[in-house]
Order: structure tokens, then C-alpha cells, then sequence
């Protein structure tokens, strides 16, 4: 890759961006240090070429104002990818592994216009009946039968034994998933975000997703899918499973990397020392720093302008993928140094305009009461390595520790009163401490399932 020296870079808006110079959003030098990279792509102007994936070429707004102009500007930045241009003329690599989270689904994310607002509504309006006291009870549920699972142990990954399994585990409960459809759901969404036979896992999620529709639409129920499906726009089969899709992503891999990153700073930062069984304070501090400083979507919000336009001195082509970077954006050396304190939701981890993040305040929600669980239940828990010693998951959209080890003092499994020797036997099921396959990640929702009816 050629550096970005003062002396090598081109005005914004030369050609010469577009001519070989792209930066890498996929490999590792990128995961490790994503920052160092948006200011090498800060010379080039707001907006910097960049390379998604291998034959996946777009370009980054790294620059708060102009992020904010294509975000609520829907006539002249469509969200529609159909009119992906390199992609409809075949110079898009149909293996690639962003390909399920760029190609079109009939949904709110990827529609514009009035389809927009019909397929919008039928969302927010699905999850406002969601009962906060009853996802709070369910955090608290998830969260206690994960930690029985690795409580005694005094050792854990919180990625991939908690952080990973969690909001996907919360989720299958709001969509009244029952237990074979709710494992190939934690199973199909893992392997999207994680790029991992990507293919394969999105073929999964939408047949899993086919079979929860057909259910719902047979036997409703008070959950989110039956509310999706009443409601007045009239949503298919094929909407539904896309609507579906949308939710899960927006509500489980953003979830995850705040509660990561979150309970990182929290055991390390000293900025958030002090007794873990207050922690209610600090743990919402911690979350907004990761919102501002370390997004847990760092770049997506994918748009496509309409026709030839100008952004920022860069001239782009009508329809080739402009990119979001929320990460960057929220950097922005422009910006006061005092931001995060004038205001907790001026950031933009969220998005923002008509295709803000509709599951942003149960997503909130879900970190701050898993994070808090975690800490009450284990009140010693610090980090088992040195920070320097952590890595990053690769890829172009999310910021996410590979792994959190933790440690802390041994205690017994927090067990409900009837659990009797029901417990010793999903033990076994447990996932190690640094990670588990993808079979393993396909029984946790009928072995949660399993423990809460003892």
C-alpha cells in the first residue's frame, strides 16, 4: 500500500485519488488501528476512495457535515443498491463477503420514497410496543443463565461466551422464535457479520425467517414478528423476512461491539475506576465514549447518488456506493473537543435522517442493563491481557474485538429456585473460553430455552 505523505498527496477532487491509491477497509492493518487509516484518508478531503473488499470499490465520507448532507439528503443519495453500477455490470465479485450486507432486500434500509416510509412505519411501529420492562426482565434472564455457564469457571471470554450471545439471544425473544428456528437465526446472522461463509449463512437466516413467518402467520403471538405482520402495510412474506433481517442486524452486532467495547473501558480506563456494584453512572459514560469515539457500525449507510454530483470538492459518478463513515465522522478533528458532554446524541453511531437506526434506544437498553448484570454478578471481574495484547475483527463495517478474556473469583451459578440437577446437564453444552463453532453457536437458544422452563 503507498503511504499518504504530504508530498505524495493530491489536492481534494484530483483524479489521481481515484487511480490506484484506494485504502483497504478489509485487511489487518486496518482493524488494528482504523483511525490511523481516516486520517491518511482525511488528506484527500471529506470524501476518500476506498476498497471495501477485494473488486468492492467505493467511496468514504470521513467528514461530520458532509456525512450529515448525504445522510438527510435522500433525493441526491438513494439508498436504493440496485443501482449499484459496477455490480449491475458484473465487476462485483458475487462471492464477496459484503455482498449480504450491500446486495437489495425489499426493506426499509434499502427503499427510498414513499416505499420507504411504508415499510419505515411498519417497523417503529412494531418495536414501540415493545414492553421495556418485560426486554428488562429478559436481559436480566439471558444474562444470568450466560454467566452460569462460565461463573465458576473464574475465567471467560466475554466476547464470544456473552457479548456475542446475548442481544441475539434478547432478540429471538422479542421475535417469538421458538427453539430450532431461534438457533439457525444466532447461527445465520453470526456468520453474515463475521464474514465466515457468508453465502451459506445468509441462506440459513432467510430460510429460518421463511419458517418463523409461516408460523406467525398461523399462530400469532405478542411479538414483534406478529406486530410487523398486522400491521396496516400490509407487509408479504417476502417484505416480512427482509424487514426481519434488518431488525436482527440492527439490533445485534451493534449491541455486541458496545458491550465489548464498553465493558473494555470500563476495566481499564481509569477515567471509570471505582465500585462495579454502582456502576449505573459509569456504565452509561462508558457507552456514550464508545457511541462518540469508537462506533460500533464504523462505516456503512451505504448511498448511491442519483445522478453525477459534487460532494465535498470530489466529483461522483451516479451510482457508485458512497460510504458512511460513522467512525471518522464522529472524529472529526473539526469538531469541539467538548462535544461528547454538550451532547450525548449529537453523534452520528446511529445514522441519522429518514434511515436513522429505528432499534437504537432497545439496542441501548440491551447493553446497559447486560453490561450492568455482568458487573453486579462479578464484581472483581478485570481483563485477563494487557490492551495492547487485544485484536480486532477484520472487515469494513464494525469495530469489534475478536476476543475480551476476562478473570475474576469463582462463583457459584446463579440457578433459578426449581433448576434442580436440570443445570449440570447444559453445562456440557458451554461454550470455551475462546469461542465456539458455528454447531455450538446453533444450540444456545433451545439450550437457554431449556434452562429457563426447568
Amino acid at each position: 500500500m503507498q503511504s499518504h505523505s504530504e508530498f505524495q498527496t493530491p489536492p481534494p477532487g484530483c483524479p489521481a485519488h481515484a487511480d490506484g491509491m484506494r485504502e483497504s477497509l478489509h485487511g489487518p492493518e486496518f482493524a488494528a488501528a482504523p483511525q490511523a487509516v481516516y486520517e491518511r484518508l482525511r488528506q484527500h478531503g471529506p470524501v476518500a476512495p476506498v476498497e471495501l473488499a477485494p473488486g468492492v470499490e467505493a467511496d468514504l465520507v470521513t467528514d461530520y457535515a458532509t456525512a450529515l448532507q448525504v445522510l438527510q439528503n435522500p433525493d441526491t443519495f438513494a439508498r436504493d443498491s440496485r443501482r449499484w453500477k459496477a455490480l449491475n455490470e458484473g465487476r462485483v465479485p458475487l462471492d464477496s463477503p459484503v455482498l449480504p450486507m450491500m446486495m437489495h432486500r425489499p426493506n426499509a434500509l434499502f427503499s427510498d420514497g414513499a416505499e420507504h416510509m411504508r415499510l419505515r412505519q411498519s417497523v417503529t411501529a412494531s418495536l414501540a410496543k415493545v414492553d421495556t420492562h418485560r426486554l428488562s426482565r429478559h436481559v436480566n434472564r439471558v444474562g444470568a443463565y450466560l454467566i452460569s455457564q462460565f461463573s465458576s469457571r473464574g475465567r471467560t471470554d466475554l466476547v464470544a461466551d456473552y457479548a456475542q450471545l446475548l442481544p441475539l439471544l434478547v432478540f429471538n425473544d422479542l421475535f417469538g422464535c421458538p427453539a430450532e428456528i431461534g438457533d439457525r437465526l444466532v447461527f445465520g446472522i453470526s456468520g453474515i457479520f463475521d464474514g465466515i461463509d457468508a453465502e451459506k449463512a445468509n441462506e440459513v437466516l432467510t430460510e429460518a425467517l421463511m419458517e418463523l413467518v409461516a408460523l406467525k402467520r398461523r399462530s400469532p403471538g405478542d411479538d414483534v414478528t406478529s406486530w410487523l405482520m398486522q400491521h396496516p402495510s400490509g407487509l408479504s412474506d417476502e417484505e416480512m423476512v427482509h424487514q426481519l433481517v434488518t431488525l436482527i442486524a440492527a439490533g445485534t452486532e451493534p449491541t455486541q461491539n458496545i458491550i465489548t467495547s464498553a465493558l473494555l473501558l470500563l476495566l481499564t480506563d481509569e477515567k471509570y475506576a471505582g465500585d462495579h456494584n454502582s456502576a449505573g453512572l459509569l456504565v452509561d459514560d462508558a457507552i456514550n465514549d464508545v457511541l462518540w469515539n469508537s462506533a460500533p457500525i464504523a462505516n456503512y449507510g451505504v448511498h448511491y447518488p442519483v445522478c453525477d454530483v459534487e460532494l465535498g470538492g470530489t466529483r461522483l459518478s451516479a451510482g457508485d456506493p458512497v460510504v458512511i463513515s460513522f467512525a471518522a465522522a464522529n472524529t472529526d478533528p473539526s469538531l469541539s473537543t467538548g462535544r461528547q458532554m454538550l451532547s450525548k446524541r449529537a453523534h452520528l453511531a446511529w445514522g441519522a435522517g429518514p434511515h436513522a437506526c429505528p432499534a437504537k434506544d432497545p439496542a441501548t437498553l440491551v447493553s446497559n442493563l447486560a453490561i450492568e448484570k455482568l458487573l453486579n454478578t462479578l464484581p472483581d471481574i478485570e481483563l485477563a491481557l494487557p490492551t495492547d495484547s487485544l485484536s480486532w475483527r477484520p472487515g469494513p463495517f464494525h469495530r469489534a474485538l475478536e476476543v475480551l478474556p476476562a478473570r475474576f473469583t469463582p462463583v457459584r451459578p446463579e440457578r433459578r429456585p426449581s433448576e434442580g440437577s436440570a443445570m449440570a446437564g447444559q453445562t456440557a453444552t458451554s461454550a470455551p473460553v475462546t469461542g465456539q463453532s458455528g454447531t455450538q453457536k446453533g444450540r444456545w437458544w433451545s439450550s437457554f430455552l431449556s434452562w429457563w422452563k426447568v
